[in-house]
């Protein structure tokens, strides 16, 4: 096995022979530039972005006012009504993509042991829109006005929890909260509980949280982009960047034991191959930050090496110190363009945890067509020296892909995603 090393620290689930491997076998899509896999993927291969002026409240008054909202979307389609009063709508889009993610793997829970089948999701904010109404509630109405469901609702662990409810999973289940790198922390987690015997396990994650209480939240965080042109707000490794644009959706997968699918009759997408994660040492101390080690733990998990991995899924932050590191790490690993690199979500807007969670969804989509989508409405800044795709989509076989994420405070994590 060729393995790649450096100093440091951090964590990889190691790859270890005769260890169960776990295979992807369905996809569920929530997107701004589509709802639904299929429309997705029609969508990010043609450069078509979702990203737009908020229409779920009155953006005027707030200095950014962009996002990716989801289209066309009506909970009330397809879900029973007895769940929205007791749902936010980040949960009520991760029920449906979890629904069309287990009509893609062909998988009827209901036909398979309970305790078998387990849920490891991820979450940056819980369900902000179910709270800030009941909130609401309380200072205009009183106490006697608020839901009962606001106990739960609002919870970050609330998705994890609907799911495994909805589809009677009563086996390993549990949430990961660590912003954006939550995504690859949950299909980490879900791949170590299949190693461990689970036969099927729901992953990934959706978050949503544009709503005037969730917005003032992330401007808190200093790095939302505040233009009003959907198409040079969010530019990541451009030399105009100047924050990320927000958006709502993800993606949930069906993560099976291979001969558990195999057995079925399952089609599988690919495997969740490798897996590194870090964190940053404290600003000041003069130790560099931990995403190269997280990409090289991930490299060695996988049991590949650098030139093994034919695109990278760019965690694209779009805040120019941040880009830096990013592009210094992937400079560090594969030389100066020494492997392509994309950022589709610049057509959705970094959806937090849901983010990492959907690029590798694309991976997997990408793999299926030999076809890697463009980052859109991107110069790239030669000082970064990225072969960075832009324009169009690029025609590229693809076996191995990298998938990069970094949460606000210093997480880092890397998946490697391969076929089979």
């Amino acid at each position: 096995m060729s393995t790649v090393t450096s100093a440091g620290t951090g964590t990889g689930t190691g790859s270890r022979p005769g260890t169960p491997r776990a295979v992807v076998t369905g996809l569920g899509i929530t997107a701004p530039n589509g709802l639904g896999t299929e429309a997705y993927w029609d969508a990010v291969r043609v450069g078509k972005s979702g990203i737009g002026r908020i229409t779920r409240f009155d953006p005027s008054q707030y200095p950014a006012r962009l996002a990716g909202e989801v289209p066309g979307f009506t909970a009330s389609e397809h879900l029973p009504s007895r769940l929205m009063a007791q749902t936010d709508h980040m949960t009520r889009l991760a029920l449906v993509a979890t629904d069309w993610a287990l009509a893609d793997a062909g998988v009827v829970p209901a036909d398979l042991p309970a305790y078998s089948m387990g849920v490891v999701t991820a979450s940056s904010s819980g369900g902000f829109e179910f709270g800030q109404g009941e909130l609401q509630k309380l200072w205009a109405e009183g106490s006697q006005y608020v839901s009962a469901y606001q106990s739960f609702a609002w919870f970050y662990a609330v998705n994890s929890g609907q799911i495994s409810i909805r589809n009677g999973m009563k086996g390993p289940s549990g949430v990961v909260v660590s912003d954006q790198a939550g995504g690859l922390d949950a299909l980490a987690q879900a791949r170590r509980q299949i190693r461990k015997g689970t036969s099927l396990v729901v992953s990934g994650s959706v978050d949503a949280s544009i709503c005037p209480w969730g917005w003032v939240a992330q401007l808190a965080g200093g790095r939302l982009a505040t233009g009003d042109d959907p198409d040079s707000a969010y530019v990541p490794f451009d030399a105009a960047a100047a924050g990320h644009v927000p958006g709502e959706g993800g993606a949930i997968l069906i993560m099976e034991d291979e001969a558990a699918a195999r057995e079925r009759g399952a089609t599988v997408y690919g495997d969740i191959a490798g897996y590194g994660s870090t964190f940053d040492p404290a600003p000041g101390s003069g130790r560099p930050p931990g995403l190269r080690k997280a990409i090289e733990l991930a490299l060695n998990d996988a049991g590949l090496v650098a030139a093994d991995i034919d695109v990278v899924f760019a965690d694209a932050a779009a805040v120019p110190e941040l880009d830096r590191a990013e592009a210094e790490a992937l400079n560090a690993v594969f030389g100066p363009r020494g492997v392509p690199v994309t950022a589709p979500k610049t057509m959705t807007g970094r959806l937090y945890s849901g983010a990492a969670p959907l690029d590798v969804a694309t991976a997997f989509l990408a793999m299926r067509e030999g076809l890697v989508p463009a980052t859109v409405n991107v110069e790239p800044d030669p000082a970064h020296q990225l072969d960075l795709i832009t324009g169009q989509p690029r025609v590229l076989p693809v076996r191995n892909a990298l998938v990069l994420a970094r949460g606000h405070g210093g997480f880092n994590s890397a998946v490697v995603a391969s076929a089979l």
